[in-house]
């Protein structure tokens, strides 16, 4: 699986958003090259909300456990919600261990910096996580945008 399919996959799904900065973009230039998913319909990026996904193909300078500095490794970063966590990674979020490999590719593994917020990451999918990425970026675009339906209505 490529960063180009799920990114085509996310632009398929209705009221998506990809922000993809990159040179010349009012986006620092750290972020350039990675992809952040919103649910926004009407085509703007939310200010008060966070993407349901990212793709992230560099280390940050907080966020270095999944070795992606070398050329060909990314990551993507699903928000999957507490209890969903817990059953892809039989961890409870916020009491993930540390002692684990972030950089194993095609894994399904606690986010190595936002785990206690219920977000999973997987370098490179693959063969083994290719189709379950795809699930997941779905419901979370689903899960983003019934959260936003609830705070329309409330």
């Amino acid at each position: 699986m490529s960063m180009e399919q799920i990114i085509a996959a996310v632009h398929a799904l209705p009221g998506s958003l990809v922000l993809a900065p990159g040179p010349g973009s009012e986006f620092p230039e750290l972020a350039w090259g990675d992809s952040f998913f919103y649910y926004a319909p009407d085509g703007r990026v939310p200010t008060s909300t966070q993407p349901y996904a990212t793709i992230v193909t560099k280390d940050y300078p907080e966020d270095t456990a999944s070795h992606l500095d070398p050329s060909g490794r990314w990551r993507l970063n699903i928000h999957v919600g507490r209890s969903r966590f817990t059953e892809l990674t039989g961890e409870i979020p916020g009491e993930t261990r540390h002692d684990r490999d972030f950089s194993a590719p095609d894994v399904v593994l606690p986010h190595p910096v936002y785990s206690a917020l219920g977000w999973v990451a997987i370098v490179n999918p693959a063969d083994a996580t290719g189709d379950l990425a795809l699930e997941l970026v779905r419901d979370a675009h689903e899960a983003a945008a019934a959260r936003r339906r609830r705070r329309q209505e409330g």
